[in-house]
């Protein structure tokens, strides 16, 4: 079969529609409407049923599997050839030109929360399923679609559906890069609590850091902070100062003044968290802009371990973590969720993404020692271990060949600091949705998946699904 990609342009109007349909969902974990049948709310439980029923009008078997997760399923046989997939996704957050979840089609592409993560490229896994299953092609392998609900939160969904479904042989999860990602990085979330402290410095000029605020995921640089402050002295003068700040390193934001209480607010820029340094950090920015004031020892040390370990630091330097290797490349620390009041004091909420052969109890054992001598506890540390996939893996030779056959182009073999569902199998690699050169909008403002590359990844997965079950 050579002609794959003609089978897609002859349904390309159903996949455009119905993928703008599914990004329609707004599919972000809601802990306000989670009931015994949807455990992560209303929103993601509406995508699962969507696609869920999709396939069962297409034949596939499907299965919902308490809500968590579930499966669409074509072909007999033993094995199973996995395609690993999710519809919940990150919050939508500020500043996008059309809204995040209008499904919105410009200059040849769809914008929406979703669009390159994982929506878009479920649907075209979901048609590149169908493409084979109509040309009725004999298969050795089941090809299973596992469906994941809570892959941006805690990968509750294929915690719960491994305990209660087979493990697939092998497969991909069309959710990041193209070609082949052959190897993750590990992923830890933790918090660095602000221990309570017997004696306060007493601060003569009266000022005082109220509360602190940014960030709502570890795996997303914060694009918005807020601080709340009764400033001594000249408040003009003070909000003279921010207002040159902002200008100085080419920020959004404003002061606004509630009674005694000044409200400042920052803008940066979001990004995923694989890679802090394509976003600006609004937490990062407002701490520094704070930090040259004098405040009382609670805030002052709240601030003091931000600046002096977080700030124009990705890489885990200034902590004592910093690690580099050839599989995977380098260390990174996002500062993702912050939060201080003056009565609790402050918690950072921190995502690290950590090569394939890094120590991470060496790793640990040095946050807990920077975190002690800075008065900090370190707290909630949840770890999702490296993945790597042997280059000369069956799986690899066979997804290579495909890329090469449908692009022209070298399937080099690349590692990623995003994590994805392939890190469930031992035979798992992530296989695209995002085509070289392209840029990648993923957890920003103004996602978006070109319809072209949608359209051609749908043949190459079509034919993938064929390679491996056959």
């Amino acid at each position: 079969m050579n002609n794959w990609y003609e089978l897609v342009e002859k349904q390309q109007h159903e996949i455009i529609s119905d993928t703008q349909e599914f990004l329609r969902i707004n599919s972000v974990l809601d802990e306000g409407t989670i009931t015994s049948n949807a455990p992560f709310g209303k929103g993601i439980n509406e995508a699962l049923t969507f696609l869920l029923s999709k396939g069962t009008e297409q034949g596939f078997t499907a299965k919902n599997v308490d809500g968590y997760a579930g499966h669409l399923e074509i072909g007999k046989g033993e094995e199973i050839v996995g395609i690993l997939c999710h519809v919940d996704v990150v919050p939508e957050g500020d500043g996008w030109q059309s809204a995040p979840f209008d499904a919105e089609i410009r200059d040849g592409k769809i914008f929406a929360r979703g669009a390159i993560d994982d929506k878009g490229p479920t649907m075209a896994a979901f048609y590149a399923m169908k493409i084979v299953n109509d040309l009725k092609l004999p298969l050795t392998k089941r090809v299973r679609m596992i469906i994941g609900t809570d892959e941006e939160s805690n990968w509750q969904c294929v915690d719960h559906y491994f305990k209660h479904e087979e493990m697939p042989t092998l497969g991909f999860a069309p959710d990041a890069d193209f070609p082949i990602i052959y190897a993750e990085k590990g992923i830890v979330d933790f918090d660095l609590i602000q221990i309570e402290q017997e004696c306060e410095k007493v601060v003569t000029n009266n000022s005082v850091l109220v509360s602190f605020q940014s960030g709502r995921r570890y795996n997303m640089v914060p694009d918005f902070a807020e601080a709340k402050l009764n400033v001594a002295g000249e408040q003009t003068s003070f909000i003279e100062q921010f207002n040159e700040y902002l200008n100085r390193y080419q920020l959004r934001g404003k002061a606004i003044l509630e009674d005694t209480v000044c409200v400042l607010h920052l803008e940066g820029k979001s990004a995923h968290a694989m890679e802090p340094n394509h976003g600006k950090n609004a937490a990062l920015y407002l701490s520094q802009f704070l930090s040259n004031y004098e405040w009382d020892s609670k805030a002052d040390q709240f601030l003091r371990l931000i600046s002096s370990y977080f700030l124009n630091d990705s890489r885990g330097k200034a902590l004592g973590i910093e690690y580099s290797d050839d599989i995977s490349g380098e260390l990174t620390v996002n500062v993702g969720k912050v939060s201080y009041s003056q009565e609790d004091g402050g918690v950072l909420g921190l995502n690290m993404r950590y090569p394939v052969t890094a120590d991470i109890d060496l790793i640990k054992q040095q946050i807990e020692k920077v975190a002690e001598k800075q008065q900090f506890s370190l707290s909630h540390f949840s770890n999702s271990k490296p993945h790597h996939v042997n280059q000369d893996d069956f799986l690899i030779r066979v997804l290579q060949k495909v890329y090469e056959e449908q692009t022209g182009e070298e399937a080099k073999l690349i590692s990623i600091g995003g994590g994805t569902y392939a890190r469930s199998l031992k035979s798992g690699v992530a296989f695209g949705p995002l085509f070289p050169r392209r840029e990648d909008s993923a957890h920003q403002k103004d996602e978006h998946i070109y319809i072209e590359d949608l359209l051609k990844a749908t043949a190459i997965y079509a034919q993938a699904i064929y390679e491996l079950a056959k």
